[in-house]
């Protein structure tokens, strides 16, 4: 049985594609080089006030704001259309070839994307992380609507991420980032690729649904991702209604700070201790090689090893540390699922012995 929505997500990023030729007729996957998909048009699309952007036809070229929107457009299958992004991923970041295509996509901020720049891209669309995150991310001045306008660019956010911080309740599942993936495919003439993604991504989280399915929701363990790149000095702690605490509920762990307000929190290492979780994901930004990620998962355990706040709490003790990287757990896309099974596999062994 699947869990109920993230009511505060579909509350106000609502999708509705009205067919000029009828629903179906769907003419591929719209693969790279492939022309997209015109059927499925008009789409309405909103964003996280509600305000509506109509779309004829699929874009021609995009600007993504950041990794995870850029990586979405790759799995779709409109990465030829991307012509710039912000934040652009790492070396190593994404896998296999994926890494390459991205490689090869002009970047226009290595961090935010300068406003000039974004509005002089020639872009038709702009695909959004952070929206109400404030100011292109707390880290630039964002161009107004009527400047978005006045530059021929249309608006889209990816809602598990922009809208999350204003979102009327947590992050229980991962239907929020299934809605950006099915609404990035209504949008580009990729439906048909998108709801295969979605479906991928289902069926590897329901096969932790079954196998979890008897595991009361008290006894699951208690879960602490630690921020190790937000810095040491003050822990970040990750709060319901960003797309980790999805991943970690479920891959059947409690997140021990689901219960703090917004996205993302500073808090004190007392907070940390009190929680005393059971487990600690050893969250690292991806360094750009096995070798390298492998180092700073290292030096992540070493701080809380020897740190006095930490040291003594039993999953340090025991090492139960789990080596997933940042990325594929707060980040929006199909390897959130995949994170979900790496989780579950971690912390229930036998459970999944069987499968593998």
């Amino acid at each position: 049985m699947r869990p109920g929505k993230w009511c505060g997500l579909a509350a106000v990023v609502a999708l509705t594609a009205t067919a000029c030729g009828g629903g179906g007729g769907e003419r591929g996957a719209g693969a790279d080089g492939a022309p997209p998909d015109r059927a499925g048009f008009p789409v309405k699309v909103a964003d996280c006030k509600g305000t509506e952007t109509t779309f004829t036809g699929p874009p021609r070229k995009i600007v993504t704001s950041n990794a995870a929107a850029l990586e979405m457009l790759l799995r779709l299958g409109a990465g030829d259309r991307v012509i710039g992004t912000g934040f652009p991923p790492g070396k190593g970041t994404l896998p296999g070839d994926l890494g390459a295509r991205a490689a090869a996509v002009p970047v226009l901020g290595t961090a935010v994307i300068p406003k000039e720049k974004l509005l002089g891209s020639g872009a038709d669309l702009y695909i959004d992380s952070f929206a109400a995150m404030g100011g292109m991310g707390g880290a630039g001045d964002a161009p107004s609507a009527a400047e978005f306008a006045a530059a021929g660019i249309r608006h889209v956010y990816l809602a598990s991420t922009a809208c999350a911080a204003t979102a009327q309740g947590p992050q229980r599942d991962l239907t929020g980032v299934e809605s950006d993936l099915t609404r990035l495919g209504a949008v580009t003439g990729t439906a048909a690729r998108a709801r295969a993604l979605v479906a991928g991504m289902r069926a590897k989280v329901d096969a932790v649904h079954k196998a979890l399915a008897d595991v009361p929701a008290g006894q699951r363990p208690r879960y602490f991702f630690f921020d190790f790149d937000a810095g040491t000095k003050q822990p970040m702690a990750l709060c319901g209604k960003q797309v980790a605490n999805a991943v970690i509920t479920q891959a059947g762990a409690r997140n021990v700070f689901a219960d703090c307000d917004g996205d993302f929190k500073p808090v004190s290492w007392e907070d940390v201790v009190a929680k005393n979780p059971d487990w600690i994901q050893l969250g690292v930004r991806d360094r750009g090689s096995a070798a390298a990620n492998a180092e700073a998962f290292d030096q992540a355990a070493r701080f809380l090893k020897t740190f006095p706040a930490t040291k003594d709490l039993a999953a340090v003790r025991n090492d139960r540390f789990l080596r997933i990287g940042s990325e594929p757990t707060t980040l929006p896309g199909t390897r959130t699922a995949d994170t979900v099974e790496q989780i579950a596999h971690t912390l229930y062994p036998t459970r999944f012995k069987a499968a593998r």
